[in-house]
């Protein structure tokens, strides 16, 4: 995504040690409209934010946001309490983008009218790509509603994505942090099997990407990928693990 900033963006050295801006944000969690304040999202907690330039775009969507999802675990193993995702775009598309992403350890704060990124410094000039007026790429960890840590994008053409990921900041929090293996478990819908398989990885905190049978995956493709014809097959790792009993016997292993 090709796009020129229009102000000078602030330096870490500039924002750090000081407050989030004051700001009341928009938003509809569980479809009903609600005013959220910057206290009520940061006062008395340890927050990671993530900002970036829009919802369904595709740094943001194939990078950005899954891979905050996927290590939501272990950063709140570490002290965080809360992920948010902030974008200058309203609530019914952040809710569907969240939706879509199946990103369900993430809280989407929806910036519709740029407020916070306009206090942050971080409100960029996209009228090239008829965006608007929307945010620069960056990350923060806020302490008690202070900014303990920020990475901010380098300022150059283009969307670069270089030093906000969440692999970084993990590393920051905490540099000997053990990263999860990725998880895939291919699944039938209306499967028993798959739905016990499932629950027993979120029950303990693993997450896992579904890949299901009305995504194209049949029970060709099935036996193709894992010699099996038996749903579910789960793989940690690039190991495949197998049904639902091997996923139980694997977190029993795992001492989870």
């Amino acid at each position: 995504m090709q796009a020129s900033t229009s102000t000078t963006l602030p330096t870490p050295e500039s924002l750090q040690g000081k407050p989030v801006p004051n700001v009341t944000f928009k938003a509809r969690p569980d479809d009903e409209w609600q005013d959220l304040g910057t206290d009520a999202l940061f006062k008395g907690k340890t927050v990671v934010v993530f900002s970036l330039p829009g919802a369904f775009t595709p740094t943001c969507s194939s990078t950005h946001l899954p891979r905050y999802n996927e290590l939501a675990p272990v950063l709140r193993e570490n002290g965080v309490d809360d992920i948010l995702c902030i974008s200058v775009n309203d609530a019914f598309v952040m809710n569907q983008w969240k939706a879509g992403q199946d990103a369900s350890n993430i809280t989407v704060i929806p910036d519709g009218n740029g407020d916070f990124t306009e206090g942050m410094g971080m409100l960029v000039d996209k009228r090239d790509l008829g965006f608007g007026q929307r945010s620069w790429r960056y990350a923060m960890l806020v302490k008690d509603g202070v900014i303990d840590k920020i990475f901010i994008e380098p300022e150059r053409e283009g969307d670069p994505f270089e030093v906000s990921d969440a692999d970084t900041m993990l590393r920051y929090i905490n540099p000997e942090a053990k990263i999860p293996e990725a998880v895939v478990v291919f699944s039938r819908p209306g499967c028993p099997h798959c739905a016990r398989a499932k629950t027993a990885l979120s029950e303990n905190g693993i997450v896992f990407t579904d890949v299901s049978e009305d995504q194209k995956i049949t029970s060709n493709v099935l036996r193709a990928v894992t010699g099996s014809l038996t749903w579910p097959q789960a793989f940690v790792g690039g190991r495949l693990i197998g049904g639902a009993d091997d996923v139980q016997d694997y977190l029993d292993k795992q001492g989870r």
